[in-house]
């Protein structure tokens, strides 16, 4: 027979091990809880990191082998274009995407722009810049790989002085004007929106590629160079671009320093260009260099008589005027007295009602103008 204090002995045993119990559940749920959490967190970890990896993939260009460039391109069937660095053809990755596969051709000096284009268009990524999606560097055969874009390049809508309006597929002012401030906008990407100052050094009409909208795209960086934001000046030994949109600094330090101002130069002749042989000019003036021709806009421009438009449409006026005023702003001869890029962007998204023009650029032993501002 159990007394009184045995009884209290078993009810004591019974608490503890229900305490204990209780705890001893407590810690497996709350371990096992833990153990969720943490296999939860786990997965998505692994999710997370599989998903930048397959975006990084995206995004980083792919290299092929020289027969994957074959198998792209049905063994080089459809030519796009050909120029003094090699042949560019048309490719399909897949049913629905098509590429640009660029075949450069194996000279001297190429090794040197073919990593310079990799290297830098390889990492940055702008609506208006051409993506590069993948290249080839198998033994001495070097492709490089880009977006397959229908509308060729911007040449290809630019009327020459001589030519008459049915000579070339011809666009609108307004898509004109869309174009040229899409371009800006690529360019202050690449001198403002990256790392690292990039300067193209090769603005000109063809290698502005047009998508099928026609929104322009920056390709070519074969001559490129990078720099740091803060100090944008670069030391070249040898002058680098095309002729004719070369700066005058890039080819004599006597004009000045070479900076990301001599893309702002290259780019006015680009709009002269794609304004010039929409002009009813003279036809003295017709004949003359591109010097003359800017001088004759500019007399118009300072008499404020209207420049004459070849093909006209409501409106068109306004947008000429603004495009010459700009142009005549970045193809100064001193790097100083030009406009930086985000200038030129902001005349260029206005009206143009507020731009100033440049005190005569034409003028015998004319000097900087350093107070001289295009914006009111």
């Amino acid at each position: 027979m159990l007394t009184i204090p045995h009884l209290c002995c078993s009810y004591d045993s019974i608490i503890v091990g229900v305490i204990l119990g209780t705890a001893l559940v407590c810690i497996i749920v709350f371990s096992l809880y833990q153990l969720y959490l943490t296999s939860r967190n786990g997965r998505e970890s692994r999710v997370r990191l599989e998903k930048f990896l397959d975006d990084y993939k995206a995004i980083r260009p792919t290299r092929y082998s020289y027969a994957d460039i074959k198998k792209i391109t049905d063994d080089f069937n459809e030519k796009l274009g050909e120029g003094s660095y090699g042949t560019v053809y048309k490719g399909r990755l897949s049913s629905e995407i098509y590429v640009a596969v660029k075949v450069l051709r194996d000279s001297k000096g190429k090794g040197e722009e073919f990593i310079n284009e990799i290297g830098t268009i390889g990492r940055i990524h702008h609506v208006n810049v051409v993506r590069l999606v993948g290249f080839c560097a198998d033994e001495f055969r070097r492709a490089l790989i880009y977006e397959y874009l229908p509308n060729d390049s911007l040449e290809r809508f630019i009327l020459p002085v001589s030519s008459s309006p049915g000579s070339v597929s011809l666009i609108s002012w307004n898509k004109l004007q869309h174009i040229a401030l899409g371009t800006a906008r690529g360019i202050e990407y690449l001198h403002q929106g990256c790392d690292q100052q990039i300067l193209h050094f090769d603005i000109k009409p063809q290698n502005i590629l047009l998508d099928h909208n026609l929104n322009p795209k920056i390709c070519d960086f074969g001559l490129a160079k990078l720099c740091y934001k803060e100090k944008s000046v670069v030391t070249m030994t040898a002058a680098r671009g095309t002729i004719g949109y070369i700066a005058p600094e890039v080819l004599s330090r006597n004009f000045g320093k070479v900076s990301h101002k001599s893309d702002i130069y290259s780019f006015g002749i680009l709009l002269l260009e794609m304004v010039g042989g929409r002009i009813k000019m003279d036809s003295k003036t017709n004949n003359h260099s591109k010097v003359n021709s800017l001088e004759w806009i500019y007399g118009y421009l300072e008499k404020g008589e209207e420049l004459k438009i070849r093909i006209e449409e409501e409106g068109d006026g306004t947008i000429v005027r603004k495009l010459a005023i700009v142009e005549l702003w970045c193809i100064l001869w001193h790097p100083i007295d030009r406009p930086s890029i985000k200038e030129v962007t902001q005349m260029l998204e206005g009206d143009g009602s507020h731009l100033n023009l440049y005190p005569n650029p034409f003028m015998a032993n004319n000097t900087p103008k350093l107070n001289a501002s295009p914006l009111s």
